[in-house]
């Protein structure tokens, strides 16, 4: 099976084996490839409302690199999802008419609510039997974050989509290198008017674990345990307080973009972003009332993917 996740800021790639069905209900994925691109598709689009070209040629090329490694590997199932960006394009049709081209099948412009109950089934399946439920799986992206409760044994009970994502927040308010506190002020204001939406329409203050899934999460994780160099497995499943995160933030939104480069474990195409996207992470965590955030290197890209398990004949190349 091959999934793709098409974001505001990456496209990612996931070809997996299901596991044996001797191995229980929890097992996890086989893992044949796992890439990551930083594309920034959503360049500009919070301001315009279109697609930039050349984010559309970034995103082509590193699309045409995982179609070949499809190919290779011999991937039956194909699903390919677009999130925040697309949805918000006024110039969808020429993202899409390029991915046809490009994969071979259609992208699926996801809703706020699928791609948050995709983000959750990633999240969830795999956690360790002593992180309680019920759950608050937050995943930040680049124009949209999700919040989604529910248990591991029943699934989804409340999901949304909010518009405030690491690189939506960045244009919108954090201009300066470093940002001034009035401009970080201003983001941290629309953020919490967002997040406090959000939990209104869910019930997170009650969840008694928080998940949090993608880059902006796992980098300010791994900033926070302090690794020279990015480790997915020292990532996965780590456990950081709420005043540590809230340290690591105040300290890159007052770093320059060099200094951030600096950090071990940034990655060149997140640095620019990462002070919006840790700013997300503190501010949900201190409106949710959460000590600790759980860090999931699986997310949507595996939710996708385990979609494909029960496809009943959809997605077959």
């Amino acid at each position: 099976m091959a999934a793709i996740d098409c974001g505001t800021n990456s496209i990612r790639l996931l070809v997996a084996d299901l596991p044996d069905p001797s191995a229980g209900p929890a097992a996890p994925l086989v893992d044949k490839c796992r890439r990551m691109e930083i594309v920034r598709l959503g360049q500009g689009v919070d301001a315009t409302g279109r697609l930039a070209p050349e984010a559309i040629e970034r995103t082509r090329v590193a699309l045409a690199e995982y179609a070949a490694e499809i190919e290779k590997l011999g991937a039956e199932r194909v699903r390919m999802c677009a999130t925040s960006a697309s949805r918000d394009a006024e110039n969808a049709a020429d993202f899409r008419s390029m991915v046809e081209q490009t994969l071979g099948v259609a992208p699926e412009v996801v809703s706020g609510d699928e791609e948050a109950r995709l983000s959750f089934t990633g999240a969830v399946r795999g956690l360790p039997a002593a992180a309680p439920s019920p759950y608050l799986v937050l995943d930040i992206g680049g124009g949209s974050t999700e919040f989604v409760v529910g248990t591991r044994d029943g699934g989804v009970d409340a999901a949304i989509s909010m518009d405030v994502g690491c690189v939506r927040m960045t244009e919108r308010h954090l201009h300066g290198d470093p940002p001034g506190l009035d401009e970080i002020a201003a983001a941290q204001a629309d953020i919490a008017v967002a997040v406090d939406r959000a939990l209104a329409a869910v019930p997170g203050r009650e969840a008694a674990t928080l998940v949090g899934l993608a880059g902006s999460v796992t980098t300010v994780v791994a900033i926070a345990e302090g690794l020279t160099g990015y480790d997915p497995a020292r990532i996965h499943h780590a456990r950081v307080s709420y005043d540590r995160v809230a340290e690591v933030t105040a300290d890159l939104l007052a770093m320059t973009r060099e200094q951030r480069l600096a950090i071990p474990v940034m990655h060149p195409g997140r640095a620019d972003v990462i002070g919006a996207g840790a700013l997300v992470l503190r501010v949900a965590m201190e409106r949710a009332g959460m000590a600790a955030v759980i860090a999931s290197e699986h997310d949507i890209l595996d939710g996708i993917a385990w979609s494909l398990a029960n496809a009943n004949g959809r997605y077959r190349r």
